[in-house]
């Protein structure tokens, strides 16, 4: 796959449905819309869901924006993922025709384990994943929120079969940096792994909003107002990182979301990818804008040492 370094991240698109999905807002078709035909004609050209972002409501409101709003023949790549929580590998296989439907029949470029939780082994699993490729129903098998050990069973797994792991996609940022310690960014570069970066923007902390306005923590929805990042003391700790993006951001003509999109997709050569989401459409031509210049390298490392003071 030749896939932008900025992938849409999906999660916003589930319609306010299910206990994952009421993270977000229900959004209107227009601005789903929108979004999908500005991160597109932006260079995006992969968007990632989930069958549990809102049980299939994702999946189905992505497939009906891309099918309204890009041109017929658009080349775009899709990415989901199969939900194993209190599932067996077998699963992988019934369901697969639930996740083609709901995405209208495009093809599934990135077919991702959500979780490494569920009845069946690692082996197992990619067992399941290596059946769909070969009947050509899946391109690519990835996994997500798998630790190195997992990674490396997977990859072996796949290896025996002619086939490699693409990807681990995890939770990483200038605030969350546990892949750097644990061995997971490592082992992705030793397999030729894709890393998928989830949450790039801390759920939004890494825009600076919050530290400008801190009041603006009251209006958000769902339960990630109650998280540690956006408290005051929270704010407070972050705010270094902040005000040194900022000053960097001037340089660019760019605002502080995308110094710290542009870190995350640079630093670590090509091996990080990172799916921002978007629920307006300007969240999404702010995405985009990301990839029209690249931090020096000077830039990159002071950015890292004043990220990894904050967090430490």
């Amino acid at each position: 796959m030749k896939l932008s370094p900025l992938g849409l991240g999906c999660w916003q698109l589930s319609n306010g449905n299910g206990l994952i999905g009421k993270f977000w807002p229900a959004l209107d078709p227009s601005t789903i819309n929108d979004i999908v035909r500005i991160s597109y004609e932006g260079g995006i050209n992969w968007f990632d869901t989930a069958e549990i972002y809102g049980n299939g409501q994702s999946e189905q409101q992505l497939a009906r924006a891309l099918r309204e709003a890009l041109p017929a023949g658009a080349h775009t790549h899709i990415a989901t993922k199969w939900w194993p929580v209190l599932r067996t590998a077998t699963n992988i296989g019934r369901t697969i025709h639930d996740r083609m439907n709901a995405l209208e029949g495009r093809k599934i470029h990135l077919y991702q384990i959500h979780k490494p939780f569920s009845f069946s082994s690692v082996s197992s699993e990619m067992g399941e994943m290596i059946k769909l490729a070969e009947a050509g129903m899946i391109e690519h098998i990835g996994v997500s929120n798998f630790s190195a050990k997992q990674m490396v069973e997977a990859d072996r797994v796949l290896r025996s079969h002619g086939m490699r792991l693409a990807s681990n996609q995890v939770k990483f940022s200038l605030l969350d940096r546990d892949i750097e310690n644990n061995g997971i960014l490592d082992t992705a570069k030793e397999l030729n792994a894709a890393i998928i970066a989830f949450s790039p923007l801390k759920q939004g902390i890494l825009t600076g909003k919050f530290h400008d306005n801190p009041q603006l923590v009251k209006s958000i929805h769902g339960p990630r107002r109650f998280g540690a990042s956006f408290r005051p003391n929270g704010l407070q700790r972050s705010m270094p990182l902040i005000d040194t993006m900022r000053q960097i951001a001037s340089h660019y003509d760019a605002t502080v979301a995308q110094i710290a999109l542009n870190w995350l997709i640079h630093f670590n050569g090509d091996t990080v990818f990172a799916i921002p989401g978007a629920s307006k459409a300007q969240h999404a031509e702010q995405n985009v804008k990301t990839l029209r210049f690249k931090l020096t390298i000077d830039e990159m490392h002071e950015i890292s040492e004043v990220s990894k003071f904050v967090i430490r």
